[in-house]
């Protein structure tokens, strides 16, 4: 069924990949929480622009404008230090193959064995070309795929003066990039693909199609065999665990959503619900803080040491015998 779906999370561990590995790649232990990855920060160079350390850092375009308010994405300057969002909290949805959490432009794989997850980002479908949400599949894969432009896009492009052909053969000039997977959604041909304009990969600018650096495509396109399933959430909230604490990411509301878009009140809801195990109190002023900053980067909400109603209960009975 095509709808939006929610599970347990599982608990994890984190293995943070050099920035020349081709994706964030995470080892999976039910002991560790729910967060990957650790804060990591880089010194711009004078010739450095965002564009350029998101691509260096696998990091998307607005991923790395959001986290850095203030800095100018085209002159941030040498020496400037620039905030990496590389830990994360996983979105609440079964660890099983590919998860989209739109969002925050980011893709997670968890591999077959259940063991590893790799995490890339991604560009989504722009406000009057809705990428569509819930569950579904890969049902074929293609390299050097051609590009059929459906007639609304020859439209679009036309009223701009800019004449597209009925196919786009592969080369550098299609804006599939070298690999193509497509997704059993109807009404449409939905791909997960790469881009010959890599510089737009992490933005809301597809016509609801998921777009990945090349490096990235080409890495997932081996990974992720015909019939993996895809689940494509809206999750501008995440709450998670680690270490005891209780930690909140907030992303910028999808451009369709600002009309009425997700509330402090429906944030709360998720740390209430969430809190409900630990027996100490929530840093309301953090979770207010986190709401407004809406930077997609994890902040703790909880001071450390809190137990789980399940470890407070064990602790009032004493040692097994």
């Amino acid at each position: 069924m095509f709808d939006r779906i929610r599970r347990p999370r599982l608990l994890l561990c984190f293995l943070l990949a050099s920035p020349a590995a081709l994706a964030d790649r995470y080892l999976l232990d039910p002991a560790a929480g729910d967060l990957i990855g650790e804060p990591r920060q880089a010194s711009a160079r004078h010739e450095d622009t965002l564009i350029d350390l998101a691509r260096r850092y696998k990091l998307g375009y607005d991923e790395i404008v959001n986290a850095n308010p203030g800095v100018d994405p085209w002159l941030p300057g040498a020496g400037v230090r620039i905030e990496l969002a590389k830990l994360r909290i996983l979105p609440a949805a079964e660890r099983r193959g590919i998860v989209i959490n739109l969002p925050e432009h980011r893709l997670y794989f968890f591999t077959p064995e259940g063991n590893e997850v790799y995490s890339y980002p991604v560009s989504i479908g722009k406000m009057d070309w809705n990428t569509p949400l819930g569950s579904t599949r890969i049902v074929s894969k293609v390299k050097d795929p051609p590009w059929y432009p459906p007639e609304s896009v020859r439209r679009e492009h036309a009223a701009k003066g800019d004449i597209l052909p009925a196919v786009v053969p592969a080369g550098p000039d299609n804006p599939l990039g070298r690999y193509a997977m497509r997704l059993a959604i109807p009404g449409g041909a939905y791909l997960i693909h790469g881009t010959n304009r890599p510089a737009g990969v992490g933005m809301q600018v597809t016509h609801g199609c998921m777009r990945l650096y090349p490096e990235d495509i080409e890495a997932l396109f081996g990974m992720a065999p015909v019939n993996t399933p895809v689940t494509i959430v809206n999750q501008p909230f995440k709450v998670g665990w680690r270490d005891g604490r209780l930690w909140v990411e907030v992303h910028p509301a999808l451009k369709e959503d600002v009309v009425e878009p997700p509330t402090m009140t429906d944030l709360a809801k998720l740390v209430v619900e969430a809190a409900r195990q630990s027996l100490v109190p929530v840093d309301w002023s953090a979770v207010q803080q986190a709401y407004l900053d809406a930077r997609g980067m994890p902040v703790p909400v909880t001071v450390s040491g809190a137990l789980t109603a399940r470890e407070a209960d064990a602790q009032k009975k004493g040692p097994a015998a």
